[in-house]
């Protein structure tokens, strides 16, 4: 199926993105779940991939760098200049009350919005640069096993040369 680059496709990855979905075939979740997180590294690191349809959530080591700096950090300095601003408008607060009342929730968002800001990160990459392996303009990107391909078949060993089934030794 050839990729559809239109404002259409976009929102549906976009769609799929906030909802933590695979951005590629949008059924399976993209991280843990929330009742299944054990530790942060459960919280801010996705799955490998996409059991369903393959997709691979992270091409190489640092992808999700423009993620962190780009989406979540921008997400982040509009909420703080957005309650900033309100808070200096609506309210005679002292500095350290300002400060607190800004840092405070801009923090906490910032560590709850990381997986989506990862999520959207994915989704823009596969509507800007799609890679289907299949094409082999893939940019060296390996496509998952997904349980639907068959599993090849075992490999023999060879017998070792002057060793024969039922032989035995004098």
């Amino acid at each position: 199926m050839p990729h559809k680059r239109n404002p259409s496709t976009a929102i549906k990855y976009l769609f799929r993105a906030l909802l933590l979905r695979c951005p590629a075939c949008g059924t399976k979740p993209l991280f843990h779940r929330w009742y299944q997180v054990r530790s942060l590294s459960n919280w801010f690191s996705p799955l490998d991939g996409c059991p369903r349809c393959g997709y691979p959530y992270e091409r190489e080591p640092g992808y999700f760098l423009m993620a962190i700096w780009a989406v979540n950090y921008t997400f982040s300095a509009i909420l703080g200049l957005v309650l900033y601003g309100s808070l200096e408008w609506f309210f005679d607060l002292p500095v350290w009350t300002l400060m607190a009342g800004v840092l405070g929730p801009v923090l906490l968002f910032s560590v709850g919005f990381a997986r989506q800001s990862k999520a959207i990160w994915l989704a823009t990459d596969l509507f800007f640069d799609p890679h289907d392996p299949k094409s082999g303009d893939d940019d060296g990107d390996q496509r998952l096993p997904s349980p639907n391909d068959a599993a090849p078949p075992a490999a023999q060993a060879p017998e070792p040369a002057g060793i024969h089934a039922g032989a035995t030794e004098k």
